[in-house]
């Protein structure tokens, strides 16, 4: 199983729309993520997300680039400061390759969780747009395999 983190595209400040939709720039970056994960070969079958605007447009358009199966599908537990332990528990059961499509700080919080070190110890500095790609070992310990951030990403 492989399991993709995604904190979610740029969005517009609260002070601008209250519901945070993603900006042209949040947009066009997820769209050129989804293309350059589709030319790695990142497969997923599903995309969760939050109940957030801004999660759910970012996931829409990695699952249109990904053609990811299943689609995408709002799941609770998933708010900034919601508790990481429902998810944790579901993904010890999980045998699909799943994309997570969430915030800060709760994604941080959840790499933690998962290898093993304190929950507010940042071992990821996770970006806008931001992919982070953790896999479960033979021993059954999850793993950080790589990251990648827009930043990194070749021009169009």
């Amino acid at each position: 199983m492989h399991f993709y983190l995604v904190q979610h595209g740029a969005a517009k400040p609260e002070s601008e729309d209250r519901e945070r939709p993603l900006t042209d720039e949040g947009r066009r970056t997820i769209e050129k993520m989804a293309a350059w994960l589709k030319s790695a070969g990142v497969w997923v079958d599903r995309i969760e997300r939050s109940d957030k605007l801004r999660a759910r447009q970012t996931a829409e358009i990695l699952a249109a680039g990904l053609n990811t199966p299943e689609g995408t599908r709002q799941v609770s537990c998933l708010a900034p400061n919601d508790d990481v332990g429902p998810t944790v528990s579901r993904l010890a059961k999980e045998t699909k390759n799943l994309m997570l499509v969430g915030h800060l700080p709760y994604l941080s919080r959840l790499v933690a969780q998962l290898i093993g070190v304190p929950a507010d110890q940042i071992v990821v500095q996770f970006r806008t747009g931001g992919v982070v790609r953790i896999d479960r070992n033979e021993a059954g310990n999850w793993v950080i395999q790589w990251a990648v951030v827009p930043e990194l990403l070749p021009p169009a």
